[in-house]
């Protein structure tokens, strides 16, 4: 791959199809090789086996589980193929997430982000910009699933042969929306880091998305103790199937690795259970907390694990709770991130956080089974609609009450504020504030010395019991000029016998000799210290 000469570059840029669809052949291409390898091993371990007879044979084998990476099911006679390995999809979303991840650096998406956003608030700033950012995402992931998907319709329309036929729609289908969330998920890594992600979302979808995965994974995490805890206790059954296959050696690896990418899927199946509606292992049959009915089951050793037929033990009704005490610790989750204004509001919030929990684990649920064949096999795994409403319900309820507790434990304990313009007018002021410094010593508001000059002079200390010394030297001038009128005019001018009308000036007192009165204007010889001569320099 190309890289780029310089950053401001423009012509070394590729337009984001470009990249795209070099990323789209290059993941193809790692991912094929691989399995291609991991297919003619086998093939060298038994020549006579499922892959096919030659190297043909190998690659379209290759091809096939490919397709079945992604979930895309086979048609074959009497029957269709669609319990496939949830494990398997690793390869695939690993390769696309380092394509998209290239193909963000390659298109340089951070110099393409919208320079100009509205004027406005600073929340109308964010929106927008949130916005814009949500569209490069979504760009840069069709740029790497269209081209992924005309690939993937090639692959399937080249795999088929004479047993199984590749459902085309469900390649084209399954590749776009994996190569889409990985790539959109990739180039958000680019723009922020993972812990910024959720902020591209508003604040009332991000609180449910936070919710929703924090009971999903708590419903899995309990899901995968489960299966754990049952291979533990039945793991001489699992020996036992494991011998009666007599896989070889390297049989053996390939089908412990199929049995690891078949764990996800026994994963969702425990996840099923704990919700109450169980799940099936062939028509007819059930396993629930309720009880277990079955018959028999394929040569699988994971599925050894399985309890056996009849009236499960009441303490296994325990682990219904689960779902409950994962939507309780989702509601905390959902208020805390976004807390309504309105205590009423919260538990509405709490059981939407369940509905989409509901969704979430239906959706796991319809891609962990699926048909293994014709007949009674054509029942595997958990219903998605009864796991759907189960999970709804009892994710829902939790969630509700929780988040209304834990939204009115928030509004009574959060402390009393001002309004909203008022807080951001009294932060602008604190702040502006906290730029000015304190002069030096204490003094009135309005001295006629500025904080520049208190930088350069000391002010005198006054005290309340002084007089004002800019109206004792007015009162002096006036009377100065009255005496000089008087004067020229041949008269005596009698202070105390003006009326008291006129008499509004009050004799001087003794002149202080800690301030310069710089109003003296008498033609007096006073030298004073022009505080201002230094701005004239």
């Amino acid at each position: 791959m190309l890289g780029r000469a310089g950053v401001g570059d423009e012509e070394t840029r590729r337009p984001l199809p470009v990249s795209g669809m070099l990323a789209a052949v290059s993941t193809l291409g790692v991912g094929l090789a691989v399995l291609t390898t991991l297919t003619l091993i086998g093939w060298m371990a038994a020549p006579r086996g499922p892959f096919g007879e030659g190297l043909p044979g190998v690659f379209r084998t290759a091809c096939q589980l490919w397709l079945a990476a992604h979930h895309a099911g086979f048609t074959i006679p009497g029957g269709r193929v669609g319990l496939l390995p949830i494990g398997l999809m690793i390869l695939p979303g690993a390769l696309l997430y380092r394509a998209g991840l290239w193909m963000a650096r390659d298109a340089d998406l951070r110099v393409r982000m919208p320079a100009r956003l509205p004027k406005g608030t600073p929340r109308d700033v964010e929106n927008a910009r949130r916005r814009a950012q949500l569209a490069l995402i979504a760009q840069a992931g069709i740029s790497l699933a269209a081209p992924y998907a005309l690939l993937a319709s090639v692959i399937a329309l080249v795999s088929g042969n004479e047993i199984m036929q590749p459902s085309l729609g469900e390649a084209l289908a399954s590749h776009l929306l994996l190569a889409f969330v990985t790539g959109s998920v990739a180039t958000a890594r680019t723009i922020g880091p993972w812990r910024s992600m959720l902020r591209l979302l508003p604040e009332r979808p991000r609180s449910l998305v936070a919710g929703t995965a924090v009971s999903i994974a708590l419903m899995l995490l309990a899901g995968a103790v489960l299966v754990l805890g049952a291979v533990v206790v039945n793991f001489p059954r699992i020996q036992q199937m494991s011998e009666v296959l007599s896989p070889g050696v390297v049989g053996g690896l390939l089908l412990l690795l199929l049995e690891v990418l078949y764990f996800f899927n026994a994963v969702i199946w425990g996840m099923a259970y704990i919700s109450g509606p169980g799940f099936a292992v062939g028509a007819g049959t059930l396993v629930a907390p309720t009880g277990v009915k079955l018959s028999a089951v394929p040569m699988l050793p994971l599925l050894g694990a399985l309890p056996s037929s009849g009236a499960a033990p009441a303490w296994v009704m325990g682990v219904i709770a689960v779902p409950f005490a994962a939507g309780a610790v989702a509601g905390v989750v959902t208020a805390r991130v976004a807390p309504t204004p309105s205590i009423e509001a919260a538990p509405l919030w709490g059981f939407v956080c369940g509905v989409t929990s509901g969704l979430v684990a239906g959706t796991l649920a319809a891609l962990s089974g699926g048909p293994l064949g014709g007949a009674r096999l054509a029942a595997m795994g958990p219903s998605p609609w009864e796991v759907a409403l189960s999970v709804t319900l009892e994710v829902g309820v939790a969630a509700g009450i929780s988040a209304g507790i834990t939204n009115w434990w928030l509004i009574t304990r959060r402390p009393a504020v001002a309004p909203e313009p008022v807080r951001r007018a009294g932060a602008v002021i604190a702040k502006a504030a906290g730029k000015v410094r304190a002069a030096r010593g204490a003094h009135l508001p309005g001295h006629w010395l500025d904080a520049t000059e208190a930088e350069t002079q000391p002010i005198p200390v006054i005290r309340d019991d002084w007089t004002d010394e800019h109206a004792a030297a007015a009162a002096e001038t006036f009377k100065d000029i009255g005496v000089r009128r008087a004067g020229a005019a041949g008269k005596t001018l009698d202070i105390r016998r003006e009326p008291p009308a006129k008499r509004a000036f009050t004799p001087p007192p003794k002149p202080r000799k800690d301030i310069v009165d710089e109003t003296d204007d008498r033609g007096g010889h006073v030298i004073y210290l022009d505080p201002y001569a230094w701005d004239r320099d």
